[in-house]
């Protein structure tokens, strides 16, 4: 099995290198790019009367002269061939160089970095409430299956995964939302502005304030999956003949249902812990463009918007490492809760 996952760990190589090719490639052919966004605003700049410059009298526009252009396209690097770009990329990110943002005109790993408690906080809530939550929920569910309370549940469950998250949290905001009828929780944002200066138990308060409606959008989707997932589980291993043993030498139905059948019913949602280290990127951009929080989610819609490949690149590293990386953890703890199980 060691061979297995050193397998494992040597494909994480190829598999970068062709989503961050891939990738790059994609960029560097997209319309509006750094360099024509550029020569928009210098020509958008030129008003006044003809200069030198071949300015237009009482236009918008002004010619560039072709040395400028030239200047320019070595600024952002497109004077070289496609491949030679992504190799000198490739280069500077073995130097731990993700670049320098073309917007902020700062080092893309200090871009990324100043989002990342927003997204941790976020992200490591959502995924703990998540699994307090559901795994509960579903062995409950379990074992009143058929009930009216399993079949209520089971509508609300899937009424609300029918609900993309982004949406969800538009609704609250319109119906609990500030200046709504009901004006219970802020329109957005991580924290308010005059956070400074509140007292201790106003900044809890404050701060619960701004992450309640933003985490129960992250969590309505992922709500469903894990519940009906424990459920079934739960379901399955009450089936099977050891549980029916337990029962026959008369241990109580709470000791046989959480010491036996939960325990191996937390196998296959075990797994979904490996992908706990990819907490720092589990925001969604719609979501936090809904909310307005500064997380890496909205960093990087707003770098693709704006054309700022380097932090668009630099964030395509970071959360395409964490996935590879997540995927290998969750087959280890997979094999390490089932002993059944070998990697070959």
């Amino acid at each position: 099995m060691t061979t297995y996952f050193l397998r494992r760990f040597l494909l994480i190589i190829p598999t970068f290198l062709g989503i961050t090719l891939i990738t790059f490639m994609i960029l560097q052919f997209v319309p509006g790019g750094p360099l024509e966004m550029e020569i928009m605003k210098i020509r958008m700049g030129g008003r006044g009367g003809t200069g030198e410059s071949g300015s237009t009298t009482g236009g918008t526009t002004q010619n560039i002269p072709q040395s400028a252009i030239d200047e320019l396209k070595k600024f952002y690097g497109f004077d070289k061939p496609l491949h030679e770009r992504y190799l000198i990329w490739i280069g500077n990110l073995l130097k731990f160089d993700l670049g320098k943002s073309y917007v902020y005109a700062e080092p893309v790993w200090d871009v990324i970095k100043s989002r990342f408690p927003v997204s941790i906080y976020f992200g490591l809530i959502g995924f703990l409430l998540t699994y307090l939550v559901c795994v509960p929920l579903g062995v409950y569910k379990a074992v009143k299956n058929g009930s009216p309370f399993d079949f209520l549940t089971s509508a609300l469950v899937f009424i609300g995964y029918s609900i993309p998250g982004f949406a969800f949290g538009a609704l609250m905001l319109v119906l609990f939302g500030g200046g709504s009828f009901w004006d219970v929780f802020p329109l957005g944002g991580f924290r308010s502005e005059d956070w400074e200066s509140l007292s201790a138990w106003g900044k809890i308060t404050d701060q619960l304030y701004h992450t309640i409606l933003p985490v129960a959008s992250y969590m309505i989707g992922s709500f469903a999956t894990l519940t009906i997932l424990t459920k079934n589980s739960v379901i399955e291993n009450l089936s099977q003949d050891y549980i029916r043993t337990a029962y026959s030498k008369g241990l109580s139905e709470k000791r046989v249902i959480f010491g036996h059948a939960l325990r191996n019913s937390l196998i296959p949602i075990a797994t979904g812990l490996g992908h706990a280290v990819s907490l720092v990127l589990a925001g969604s951009l719609l979501i936090e463009r809904v909310f307005n929080i500064n997380g890496i989610g909205l960093l990087g819609y707003e770098s693709i918007v704006q054309r700022d490949y380097p932090v668009t690149m630099g964030i395509l590293v970071i959360s395409s490492l964490l996935l590879l990386l997540g995927n290998i953890i969750s087959d280890m703890i997979y094999a390490i809760v089932d002993p059944r199980i070998r990697f070959k």
